[in-house]
């Protein structure tokens, strides 16, 4: 038996009801998989706040356990790849939303998304990384492509949520200047240039209807908001910059215009951490152990248990979660 947290959707008389709670489950609950996991940690991402939430769009499947990310011990293997005690971590791959994720003491996985934890990384710091930072990584070998430190500035949206925190420590230490933007410049500022921001400046700078075509001022850009945002920030790169999207906090529309691609040849660059195939996942990660200072990202993290997860999913969705959020799911 193992505890998890279940989300379950009904239909009553009074319409659709979710309730979401602790229960102990045995083995036959687990979804299909070649490895099983005895998990040690997971995390809070936006998504798992909205489905904690018992918001819809993200659950597609119920009863769901939650959780895009785990980090644990393999415990049985039918994977060449992956024998009993391997500390592994996996990201995305459907889990917390067509499969059971990683709020629970066991998954069963499949080995194709797996990827071993690499040395000098613990089993906290890994779920701290989690999809978050994973998605940070990819988006920072998107712009390495094209933008060079000293090429100009990065502009990282969404700067003291956990892609945005993560984006700015990596950047800033392979020595791009960060400019950061977010909603709490007066909240988070100290924060934000402690993980290595030259600048922080207001998001409300990007929210609104802007021109086409605006004065270059960034060679490339970390976007986790979309919609206007994203638009005016197309607008503004300057010639052969790059731009990475990877989120759509304030929508999934871009009310922009092909101009900044046709005369300034920019590059909008999606990232998806939730279908990246193996080789990539593996080159984020060695990355991410090089590159990624582990004692800031200590200190963008906290802790909180299986049974307190819930409670940080108002918090997230408010937009109130600073860094990343672990769960010690044996707590």
């Amino acid at each position: 038996m193992f505890r998890a947290i279940v989300v379950e959707k009904s239909q009553g008389a009074d319409g659709d009801a979710t309730e979401v709670g602790i229960r102990d489950l045995d083995d036959g609950f687990l979804t299909d998989g070649d490895v099983i996991v005895d998990v040690s940690h997971s995390s809070i991402n936006f998504k798992d706040g909205m489905l904690l939430a018992g918001r819809g769009g993200i659950g597609r499947t119920s009863p769901l356990i939650p959780g895009i990310d785990l980090v644990g011990t393999v415990s049985a293997s039918e994977s060449p790849d992956f024998a009993a005690g391997d500390l592994v971590t996996l990201n995305g791959a459907g889990m917390g939303e067509s499969r059971h994720g990683g709020l629970a003491e066991r998954a069963r996985v499949d080995s194709a998304a797996l990827v071993r934890v690499p040395d000098g990384v613990g089993a906290a710091q890994a779920a701290a990384i989690g999809t978050a930072g994973f998605t940070a990584m990819l988006s920072v070998l998107a712009l390495e492509k094209t933008v060079r430190p000293g090429s100009g500035d990065v502009l990282v949206t969404g700067a003291a949520g956990g892609v945005g925190s993560v984006a700015i420590a990596v950047l800033a230490g392979l020595g791009y200047r960060v400019i950061a933007s977010t909603g709490r410049v007066a909240e988070t500022g100290d924060y934000l240039r402690a993980l290595g921001a030259a600048d922080v400046i207001d998001r409300d700078l990007f929210t609104e209807a802007g021109k086409p075509m605006q004065s270059q001022r960034f060679a490339g850009a970390v976007d986790s908001v979309g919609s206007h945002t994203l638009a005016n920030i197309i607008a503004q790169t300057v010639y052969g910059g790059t731009v990475t999207a990877c989120g759509l906090a304030q929508g999934p529309d871009l009310p922009g215009s092909v101009l900044p691609f046709i005369l300034r040849a920019v590059s909008l660059v999606g990232i998806n951490s939730v279908d990246a195939p193996p080789e990539l996942r593996a080159e984020a990660w060695r990355r991410l152990a090089t590159d990624l200072d582990l004692d800031l990202l200590d200190s963008m993290t906290s802790t909180v248990s299986l049974a307190d997860a819930e409670t940080v999913a108002p918090r997230i969705l408010a937009g109130r979660v600073r860094g990343r959020t672990v769960v010690d799911v044996r707590a």
